[in-house]
């Protein structure tokens, strides 16, 4: 629910799969929380009743938040657990995919489709791709020396004929686009320092630029970069200089909002997003630390002022001071001829017990449209009810247009971590295919004042990407090479379903997907033109255990790249979360370990799904049938090309979109755990990677930015 956004994934060694030589090639309690989503009462349109053609109404769907209205600008109390007013701001004629080619956020457009129009790159040629400048920033950490570890998933930027990135050392460098030549370089001489993370991170920077520019004139074209010190910088895009009428002399303290539970610093790592005269920030805090955290306040600023202008928390005021979170850590998504900014909110703390926090929070694990001008809430809707597995929603919302049965959708497509992929009427919230609301598992008892939702929304289409109604098969090699551990492993752990609840008894819960399985930060792309959706998945399973204070306490080791011990403190139980693996350090459950997919928004069908990448370590390379856990996300031209990095082998790869056949790729410094970008300069297609590793996936980290084109 924080920035450890990314895959809690099996180590390096897992996937390693330490004897490769011996590998095949072939190889329910009442909730006091209420069951339904949140929709606002939209004048005019019939509630409960989803927009898609001849569909059934889910069950138990409407719930109306009690709380506040939306923030006063100049109040030292942020607002919370606003009320949806339903009503739409007045549409403007802003089209939803722009007119020519973008690339100026962290997924392409604010839409967050990551297309791209141009048709230079085509699926016949891109075999001809070679890579015609690179750049090293120099900012890396192997965590070795003083520094810790860098993880570097910045998403280049595309504006004002520069191409601009972010640094895990949070410095920014502007450089020529063809040539990769330096125009400046900006360091916030942050301290690099843990604080929030167990590695230094940035996903990149954002950009704004004046409509109406003013000649002469300092920061009509605005550079922004977060820090995990809380600090948002300001630069003028065409200098790198600071913009003094920006906060304070051109730095903005936003931990100076951080009034209620306040543990950590509220970490900036994900650029702000960027729309009309708004620079909208969530943040990311402190996974798994504590019961009581700061709430999830998003706030939008001024572009050149920096003045608040509004903010939004999910969580109601009389429940906050002894829960948090409920934040957004991740991208959003806008459309602007709506006038509407859609958040994908996280759980609240402490991830895996909810016991402080049995009343209704209907805005937490939800994707909530708000007023982009006021931040006041026009619908939610509400994907996992009392979440105890952290299952936050952690990508963007893809928005498209779609045609279903003839007629015409605005859509919102808002993947997750449980595989599923929910499809509404994004001026309304409601369903375009049904979304039924089904019985889940109760608990055993064995938690101290936890309640659980007997009912969890379960989308009809597209399929779930994974299959959570059993246990995944046990990878027959594993389980062979560690005499039977597999099978131990899985006997000795309870699972009824996706959404069994965490438990103190034998060994725990097995949880598939975890919070790292499934769609992760990189979110959906999508082709308007054939009307097909893209998206990366990984299976992970993994274990997870509840242990009373005192037993914690005594039992309590060590963890690291999110996996181990975590004491959830100030709640009767901390926990531990631990990988499925033999004592060879490979994977339990059976491969694909990651696949990419194509689907068919008219129908909701899948149109092909393959495997994606390859584990490796050691040098050693699994077969591709196997796949890799992925990290990153796609982007797609209309040159009917996918171009994806986010494996664990460090290759960058193309696919054709019409078939998922895999068309080139190449090996680049470290796993390129960031989306790519897609932009033309002068005449000439290019796709930048930044290649910065994480070592969740492997110890190998980079910073490479890779650029292609097709030779002149």
């Amino acid at each position: 629910m924080t920035a450890l956004m990314l895959l809690r994934a099996v180590p390096a060694a897992a996937l390693g799969l330490a004897l490769v030589v011996a590998l095949p090639a072939a190889i329910a309690q009442n909730d006091t929380n209420s069951p339904g989503a949140t929709s606002g009462g939209i004048p005019g349109l019939e509630q409960n009743r989803p927009s898609g053609p001849g569909s059934e109404p889910p069950r138990g769907n409407v719930v109306a938040p009690s709380s506040a209205p939306a923030s006063n600008p100049s109040s030292n109390t942020d607002a919370a657990a606003q009320q949806p007013s339903g009503n739409l701001p007045a549409p403007k004629q802003i089209p939803l995919v722009p007119a020519h080619s973008t690339w100026n956020t962290f997924h392409g457009q604010l839409n967050a489709q990551k297309y791209s129009p141009l048709t230079q790159i085509t699926a016949d040629n891109v075999k001809s791709l070679v890579k015609v400048w690179e750049y090293h920033t120099g900012d890396m950490s192997d965590g070795s020396g003083d520094r810790p570890t860098s993880v570097w998933s910045a998403t280049p930027i595309f504006a004002n004929d520069t191409l601009y990135i972010g640094t895990p050392f949070y410095r920014v460098i502007a450089l020529d686009p063809g040539t990769g030549k330096v125009k400046w370089t900006f360091d916030s001489k942050s301290t690099l320092k843990a604080l929030t993370q167990p590695a230094l991170k940035n996903r990149g920077v954002a950009y704004w630029q004046s409509p109406n520019p003013v000649a002469g004139q300092p920061c009509q074209k605005i550079v922004y970069l977060g820090t995990m010190d809380a600090q948002l910088f300001a630069m003028d895009a065409d200098t790198g200089k600071l913009c003094s009428g920006f906060a304070n002399n051109g730095v903005l303290n936003v931990d100076q909002w951080n009034d209620v539970n306040n543990k950590y610093p509220l970490s900036l790592l994900q650029p702000p997003t960027v729309a009309g005269n708004h620079v909208i920030m969530g943040w990311a805090g402190k996974d798994w630390a504590y019961a009581e955290a700061p709430p999830g306040t998003v706030f939008s600023v001024d572009p050149q002022t920096g003045q608040r202008q509004w903010s939004f928390a999910a969580l109601p005021p009389e429940i906050a001071p002894r829960t948090g979170t409920a934040n957004v850590w991740t991208g959003m998504s806008v459309d602007e001829g709506l006038g509407l900014i859609y958040l994908p909110v996280s759980s609240p703390s402490p991830n895996y017990w909810g016991g402080n926090r049995t009343e209704k929070i209907p805005l937490a694990t939800s994707t909530t449209a708000l007023n982009l001008e006021t931040g006041e809430v026009v619908w939610s809707r509400q994907w996992v009810h009392h979440d105890i597995w952290d299952y936050d929603i952690n990508s963007a919302p893809t928005l498209m247009d779609i045609t279903v049965n003839g007629q015409q959708i605005p859509a919102l497509m808002q993947a997750t971590k449980m595989g599923f992929l929910f499809v509404v009427d994004r001026r309304t919230g409601k369903d375009v295919w049904p979304i039924e609301e089904r019985k889940v598992p109760g608990g055993d008892g064995s938690i101290e004042g936890e309640v659980y939702a007997p009912t969890q929304p379960f989308p009809t289409r597209p399929a779930p990407l994974l299959d959570q109604s059993k246990k995944p098969p046990i990878w027959w090699v594993a389980d062979a090479l560690g005499l039977g551990q597999c099978s131990r492993l899985w006997k000795g752990l309870d699972y009824a379903g996706m959404y069994s609840p965490p438990t103190h008894k034998d060994s725990g819960v097995l949880a598939y997907p975890d919070s790292a399985g499934g769609v992760q930060w990189g979110g959906v792309a999508f082709d308007p033109r054939g009307e097909t959706a893209i998206v990366n998945f990984s299976h992970v399973v993994q274990s997870i255990k509840l242990y009373p204070r005192k037993e914690y306490e005594k039992l309590a080791g060590g963890s690291g790249n999110e996996q181990g011990f975590y004491p959830q403190e100030g709640a009767p139980y901390g926990m531990s979360l631990d990988n499925a693996l033999n004592w060879l350090g490979m994977p339990c459950w059976a491969p694909p370990f990651g696949e990419i997919a194509a689907i068919d928004m008219s129908t909701g069908d899948i149109k092909w799904r393959r495997p994606i990448g390859a584990s490796q370590k050691w040098g050693f390379y699994m077969p591709e049938s196997m796949g890799s856990v992925t990290i990153g996300g796609p982007a797609v031209t209309a040159g009917g090309v996918i171009f994806i990095g986010a494996s664990m082998d460090a290759k960058v790869r193309a696919y054709a979109l019409a078939d998922g056949k895999e068309l080139w790729s190449d090996i680049v410094q470290a796993p390129a755990v960031a989306n790519p970008a897609v932009y033309e300069y002068k005449g000439r297609e290019y796709v930048a990677f930044i290649a910065g590793g994480n070592t969740i996936l492997k110890d190998q980290v980079g910073d490479q930015v890779a650029v292609y084109a097709l030779p002149k």
